[in-house]
């Protein structure tokens, strides 16, 4: 099979970013753009995006992730990447798969995976979770106006809009609140609407939890499981971490 390269759309910064090349029925090559990365690392959860674009060109009828729990085995650098995904089971809605991403050989993320269709599933979801009570996003601190030694440090925050709760930012002026919580509201910079491939990337895209115990050293992901119930409303995602 000849390679087949895979993109959302051209316009899309985050398209371009995740895009794929299938090499195989079950292998893909990515291009791991360094600018999503935090302190010389890319971000564990545009990663993931990577990997849920390779799945969902592995099942027509399942193309959304429904369930993926992530295991990360060494931090990730912008350049070439080499995805091979195995079929576990296949059922009428849904299918499993295992998913592993490496560079220059070495293992990075691996992965299992459940895939269905978000669409398909009913409106009422129900769930115990609430969201977040926020101000308005104007209202609240936003990222991208962080020092800029910051921002050059993590160029991730570029790639999205990130509004904090001023709640939850005392850590940013050296008054973290220690109840272990930050929430606000992001959307991708590039102003394309969120779908389940972003939310992927959304759920690690914030600070860490820990810099409102005020414990600011470096906390990699290594471990991230995402359970997604519907697909997301256009506009601003509200968070709560």
């Amino acid at each position: 099979m000849s390679p087949t390269s895979i993109n959302e759309t051209h316009e899309s910064e985050f398209a371009s970013a995740i895009a794929v090349e299938r090499q195989s029925d079950t292998s893909f090559t990515a291009d791991i753009d360094g600018d999503w990365s935090v302190a010389g690392a890319v971000n564990g959860g545009y990663l993931l995006s990577v990997a849920g674009l390779a799945l969902r060109n592995n099942s027509a009828k399942a193309p959304d992730p429904l369930v993926l729990s992530t295991y990360y085995l060494g931090p990730s650098q912008g350049g070439r990447a080499e995805i091979t995904t195995r079929l576990i089971r296949e059922g009428r809605s849904s299918a499993t798969f295992a998913v592993d991403l490496s560079q220059n050989t070495e293992p990075k993320i691996t992965a299992l995976a459940t895939m269905g269709n978000l669409a398909a599933l009913p409106d009422d979801v129900a769930t115990t979770a609430i969201p977040p009570e926020l101000p308005d996003p104007d209202q609240c601190i936003n990222v991208a106006e962080a020092p800029g030694d910051f921002i050059e440090s993590a160029p991730l925050m570029k790639r999205y809009d990130m509004r904090l709760d001023p709640e939850t930012a005392g850590f940013a002026t050296g008054r973290p609140s220690g109840r272990g919580l930050l929430q606000g509201w992001i959307r991708l910079a590039d102003g394309t609407a969120p779908d389940a491939l972003s939310l992927l990337a959304f759920l690690d895209a914030f600070p860490p939890v820990m810099f409102d115990l005020g414990r600011f050293n470096w906390a990699p992901t290594m471990e991230l499981t995402a359970h997604l119930r519907a697909e997301p409303a256009p506009g601003w995602i509200r968070a709560k971490l």
